[in-house]
């Protein structure tokens, strides 16, 4: 939040500082880290969610992302001029916008309407239907679920845009900053010297990740000694390197993914990064919960079905796109019902809100708790006819 304080101030320029982040990040990474080095059956259980963690879930974001940030790069879709020439459409185009994995495409909705050129609904519109990082993780791990919820979010925020025009006009709450995002200027950070350490056990995980996924043991084909697992060893040495990494790395989470000015691999490395942590954060708050109680947390979340979906949405509420992964992982474990990630999807507005928070904060506000009304309708519609 600190990074937008000029911002607040100026009314002209967000300035994505990074200054004051790394303690918060260390901490967390430290913390994880000190975890998976005990030597009690503690630490082989973080050691072994830190494996499944890597294996079956980050190496697929991170091809996903090479797919996703690599189109990006290589199109460079100037998305202010995109606006600038659909005026008739800008409700469609800024849900459409917001449905594509990640934040930034949001982002610049959010900013273009801050400075009065497009309307309140599609301000609306892009907080709906934009799902933030955990968009990827969704994508990876299943793709047609990923597809169904983007096609779902950009409809929702499309409606929602074209009903709160009607409500409000096209000019509530506008204001006409002169506003433009830039990047604290920062060449190379110290961890992009692992990047090459990174891929070089990225690209054995992805294919142990592929042989995971088909039920094959690569262990038992290899002929691999007792003892010693390549499976177990890849897994833990590419968590324990993006732990490592996220936590030393200066920049952002947001600028790690939208800074269009750094190379293709430095985004994809530092946002695998940034999603492998708060995947990790996911499978151990159910492991340690298990470990410590014994209970099954499926069971608790069986117990309170009906107000999963509603907690769900009230996570949407939180900036930023850490917290929207975590509900992501939950409902990939089968610990929470496609209704409440559905639910999260709609509310939540990934770090498209900092930005928003800072220069029109009761616009923000607003546009938010407008995202949770079509967010409790069609979460409990589908609890009620599906599920």
């Amino acid at each position: 939040m600190n990074a937008f304080i000029a911002a607040v101030l100026e009314k002209k320029t967000i300035l994505v500082a990074n200054e004051g982040r790394l303690l918060k990040k260390s901490f967390l990474g430290i913390a994880i880290l000190a975890m998976a080095f005990q030597t009690n059956n503690f630490g082989e259980m973080v050691r072994n969610t830190l494996v499944d963690a890597y294996l079956q879930v980050s190496v697929f974001v991170g091809f996903t992302l090479f797919i996703f940030i690599g189109m990006d790069a290589l199109t460079r879709f100037n998305i202010s001029n995109i606006l600038e020439k659909t005026k008739k459409f800008h409700v469609v185009m800024a849900s459409l916008l917001g449905a594509l994995p990640g934040c930034g495409g949001a982002i610049v909705v959010v900013t273009q309407y801050i400075q009065g050129r497009i309307s309140f609904g599609s301000f609306v519109a892009v907080l709906t239907a934009t799902m933030g990082d955990a968009a990827f993780l969704l994508l990876a791990a299943e793709p047609l679920t990923g597809l169904f919820i983007f096609i779902l979010g950009a409809f929702v925020g499309t409606i929602s845009g074209f009903i709160v025009d009607k409500i409000h006009g096209e000019n509530y709450l506008q204001s006409n900053s002169k506003l433009k995002v830039e990047f604290e200027k920062i060449e190379k950070t110290f961890v992009s010297k692992f990047n090459i350490f990174w891929i070089l056990i990225f690209l054995p995980g992805f294919l142990i990740g592929l042989f995971l996924a088909f039920q094959q043991d690569i262990d038992q084909i290899l002929g691999t000694p007792d003892g010693l697992s390549i499976t177990h060893i890849i897994g833990a040495a590419g968590a324990i390197l993006s732990i490592f990494m996220w936590s030393l790395n200066p920049l952002s989470d947001f600028q790690c993914s939208t800074d269009r000015s750094r190379n293709l691999s430095s985004r994809v490395v530092d946002t695998t990064n940034f999603v492998t942590t708060w995947v990790i954060c996911g499978f151990l708050t159910f492991e340690i919960f298990m470990y410590f109680t014994e209970y099954d947390l499926k069971t608790f979340f069986d117990i309170w079905l009906p107000f999963v979906p509603l907690i769900a949405i009230f996570f949407g509420f939180l900036p930023g796109c850490g917290p929207q992964i975590v509900i992501t992982t939950f409902y990939l474990n089968g610990f929470i019902p496609l209704s409440a990630e559905i639910g999260n999807a709609i509310s939540n507005d990934g770090d498209a809100l900092f930005p928003a928070i800072a220069l029109a904060p009761k616009a923000a506000i607003i546009a938010t708790l407008y995202s949770a009304v079509p967010a409790i309708i069609i979460a409990y519609g589908y609890m009620f006819f599906f599920e």
